[in-house]
């Protein structure tokens, strides 16, 4: 075991080693005054409060209170021991370290335990990618990567490997490098078996995985062959001392530089979209590694491109699939918007192709177009949710602006909010009035209150229906037109008699705004259409039966509940009046839903990019039809 290191030579690595370089790594700094600043990469914040001094070698952090030299920096953000930080540093500066006890040692014996098992690492990458190019063996490998428009070039570039299927061949081959078995293990090269070690991957395509300094940490295997015993289509690295998939980024080693001077990052979801996105000129991609993007993702993205107030705005732009699971994907990084201090927006291609798909069938171009093209991420929030309601009736656009609302009202840069309440109206074919008042209201509600009664949807919400999904919410009697509603069919239920002929047929499930009523009147209706008995057991049991199980409930309880209304005193049942009242009014709730919801569609129809004129005139006259027959019941009514 090598004993301390040479007092002198940690003095000549620590004077040697520029700070600002190493800081830089981490951290876009900018110069204020005689420091530079940037974001802490040791605890998170908004605004800079991290500074470095590079003529003293020293940084520290105001809001944290860390601080130290470049040795204390390189333990911190590396997580390294102190003769760890400086081997680290000395293999940069190329000084050859002595120690106590003696002169310098073999490379294998003056590295600690992360320098072991990252070179470890390097030499696997260095046998998978030869194996990728030269060998028989990984010709499906190559085929996979063919297919996709990627050459022998693009392999080494990214360091591309192929592992072989045999189960052994990288354990050999390590250990006659000088690894020890539980080197290999540890580093989640191997795994332990009752029969000794055994290749952790085997026939997969391999991305080597790499921290920030471009040093090898980690490996990504992509399924290839249908036989092989795993299913899953990636496996990554567990979890080691080195590697750690909340806090590594796919490709940052190459993109950080352009991150930090474009202030621009873009995140896809595979290992192949980044290689299709640098290779169309997009140097900024970066994908998580088996993994969804969290705050530890952001907080490393946020350093790099100065993401702050009071500066130019940096941009982060993400890439979904078009499926469920994008939007799932896409809903959660909404719900992390307010981490950034600048606003994120998202790019999802029309015909849901991904960046690999994109650049193989239509070229790098597209690839650029589409993150170029990219949308706020406010704006795809809206328009996810609004897609989750049926606009075309009254109810689905007042829950659409109920769900939205809250979406808009979190938007930080208020002057943007005007804009978007327009574009929510425009969309949901609404007054701008409106959703100005229901932003207004969303914006009032704490947090805790908004989760409880409107929270903004989750993934979960948008492409996964709960278990209750399908059934009929029960109608609420305090709404004035659901009680309406619920008058006449106690009086279709439970006084049929009352009925002048033809009165059923005035109606259809439609007029009905509650789903269970509409459901009620439709057993009503096909018994009265099948001649049944208008009282009864017969009559009742009639409608239960024609009626979905969900409201047998409902159709007992307005079976049997009084109904709110003096009867006649000599027959006992309600007044004619009354019930041609109860007709009247929901014939004319019913009348001017319809009328709203065809207005709404001219208004989105005009709001269009490209309007339907056709179905704008037939729009206008099926208006002026549902104009007189209203007038009609309006004018019988007086």
């Amino acid at each position: 075991m090598a004993g301390l290191i040479n007092s002198d030579d940690i003095t000549t690595v620590k004077e040697r080693s520029s700070l600002e370089d190493i800081v830089r790594e981490h951290v876009t700094l900018r110069r204020s005054g005689s420091r530079l600043v940037g974001l802490c990469p040791f605890h998170d914040e908004k605004s800079p409060s991290f500074g470095i001094n590079p003529a003293a070698g020293f940084y520290h952090c105001f809001g944290c209170g860390e601080g130290g030299d470049v040795i204390s920096f390189v333990q911190k953000v590396e997580n390294l021991s102190f003769t760890e930080a400086v081997e680290r540093l000395a293999d940069r500066l190329g000084v050859q370290l002595r120690y106590e006890g003696g002169g310098g040692r073999p490379r294998e014996e003056t590295h600690g335990r992360r320098s072991r098992l990252v070179e470890a690492h390097r030499v696997a990458e260095e046998f998978y990618t030869d194996l990728l190019l030269h060998h028989q063996a990984a010709r499906p490998g190559r085929d996979f990567l063919r297919a996709r428009d990627f050459n022998s070039a693009h392999v080494k570039q990214f360091g591309v490997g192929f592992a072989p299927r045999g189960g052994e061949e990288l354990v050999r081959h390590l250990r006659g490098k000088g690894f020890s078995d539980d080197e290999l293990v540890i580093g989640g090269l191997a795994g332990r078996g009752s029969r000794g070690l055994y290749d952790r991957f085997r026939g997969r395509l391999m991305w080597p995985i790499r921290d920030i300094t471009g040093d090898t940490i980690g490996f990504g295997a992509r399924r290839i062959f249908d036989d092989d015993r795993i299913e899953a289509k990636y496996l990554n690295t567990a979890e080691t001392p080195i590697y750690k998939k909340s806090s590594v980024l796919y490709g940052l080693d190459l993109a950080r530089k352009k991150i930090s001077a474009e202030r621009r990052a873009v995140v896809v979801e595979g290992y192949t979209d980044v290689m299709a996105c640098h290779l169309a000129g997009v140097e900024t991609a970066v994908a998580t590694c088996g993994t969804a993007f969290g705050a530890d993702h952001i907080q490393i993205l946020r350093r790099l491109m100065r993401d702050e107030p009071g500066v130019a705005p940096a941009r982060v732009v993400f890439t979904f699939d078009g499926d469920s699971a994008g939007q799932k994907a896409a809903m959660r990084a909404f719900r992390d918007d307010q981490k950034w201090a600048s606003q994120s927006f998202v790019a999802v291609e029309k015909s849901g192709k991904d960046p690999c798909e994109l650049r193989q069938f239509e070229g790098d171009p597209a690839v650029a177009a589409l993150i170029e093209d990219a949308v706020p991420m406010f704006e795809f929030a809206v328009r996810t949710t609004i897609d989750r309601f049926d606009l075309g009736t009254a109810e689905g656009r007042v829950q659409a602006l109920r769900a939205v609302a809250p979406i808009v009202a979190s938007i930080r840069d208020r002057s943007l909010r005007p804009e978007y309440t327009r574009e929510v109206a425009g969309m949901l074919g609404v007054e701008v009035e409106q959703v100005a008042r229901e932003v207004s209201r969303a914006g009032k509600v704490t947090v805790q209150d908004d989760r409880a009664e409107r929270h903004t949807p989750s993934c979960e919400e948008v492409a996964e229906p709960g278990p209750g999904e399908g059934q009929l919410p029960m109608p609420d009697p305090r709404d004035p037109v659901v009680a309406a509603e619920r008058q006449l069919l106690q009086v279709l239920l439970q006084f049929p008699s009352v009925l002048r002929p033809g009165a059923v047929d005035l109606l259809t499930p439609e007029s009905f705004s509650a789903p269970a009523h509409r459901a009620v009147f439709d057993g009503i209706r096909t018994v009265h259409a099948a001649g049944g008995s208008p009282s009864g057991q017969a009559w009742m049991s009639g409608v239960t039966q024609a009626a979905p199980t969900a409201v047998a409930g409902l159709i007992s309880e307005l079976a049997v509940a009084s109904v709110p209304t003096r009867m006649d005193p000599l027959t006992g049942l309600p007044t004619s009046r009354y019930v041609e009242e109860l007709f009247a009014r929901v014939r004319t709730i019913s009348l001017t839903r319809r009328i709203s919801d065809a207005m709404s569609e001219l208004r989105r129809l005009e709001h269009a990019e490209s309007p339907d004129h056709d179905r704008s005139r037939e729009l206008g006259v099926t208006l002026q039809g549902l104009q007189r027959e209203l007038a009609a019941i309006k004018e019988g009514m007086s």
